[in-house]
């Protein structure tokens, strides 16, 4: 059993500014609250492993679990696909026309496109590809945690379904949003889909 989750939500977040894998930021007080709201509301999971990216806005998102003593590994190849030259920067029209357009090039399958010293989602699915095949080897059979990124959840729920990466934005994707995955006869099936009810009293920043 996989529960995937999304990391709280940072201040760049709340700007509406991609971090992409560049951008190693914290938790905002927000993201903080929703990192407590989840563990409120599964803590009593037993979880046998958690997988986290390097990066320490998913560190920080289930670092209670961690301190419960529960085995942490980190992968870069869970990484927030690198978004390049658009890392940080504030939202412009021309930057929103950017990310538009290659959003819209993803949607018709040109995947390969990628921003300046950004990735692409196959080169994004090559890195993850390496990471689920570690965790199937170690953790079939067992119940594990991972939190990544927004738009690299998408890419690895589309590889652990073995659905077609165009079809990433089927999967909403809200700070600490929860899917959760069975896995049985070698293929994996959703069984709790975008569940965020762990944030019903966790108010909005």
């Amino acid at each position: 059993m996989i529960y995937l989750i999304r990391h709280g939500e940072t201040d760049l977040n709340k700007r509406g500014i991609v971090q992409g894998r560049g951008m190693n930021t914290d938790l905002n007080e927000t993201g903080r609250e929703q990192a407590a709201a989840f563990y409120r509301a599964y803590r009593y999971v037993p979880f046998d492993k958690i997988y986290t990216s390097s990066l320490k806005r998913t560190h920080q998102t289930v670092q209670r679990f961690i301190d419960d003593g529960i085995p942490w590994v980190q992968y870069p190849g869970l990484d927030e696909l690198a978004w390049g030259v658009f890392e940080g920067q504030e939202s412009t029209e021309s930057t929103r026309d950017a990310f538009h357009g290659i959003l819209q090039s993803w949607s018709k399958g040109d995947l390969h496109i990628k921003f300046d010293q950004g990735e692409s989602p196959l080169e994004v699915k090559e890195r993850q590809l390496e990471v689920l095949e570690k965790i199937i080897e170690t953790d079939d059979d067992q119940t594990i945690l991972i939190c990544m990124h927004g738009r690299a959840m998408r890419l690895f729920l589309c590889l652990l379904l073995d659905l077609p990466l165009y079809k990433m934005d089927t999967f909403p994707h809200q700070n600490t949003t929860l899917y959760r995955l069975e896995y049985q006869d070698g293929r994996f099936t959703i069984i709790d889909f975008n569940n965020t009810d762990h944030l019903k009293y966790v108010l909005p920043s």
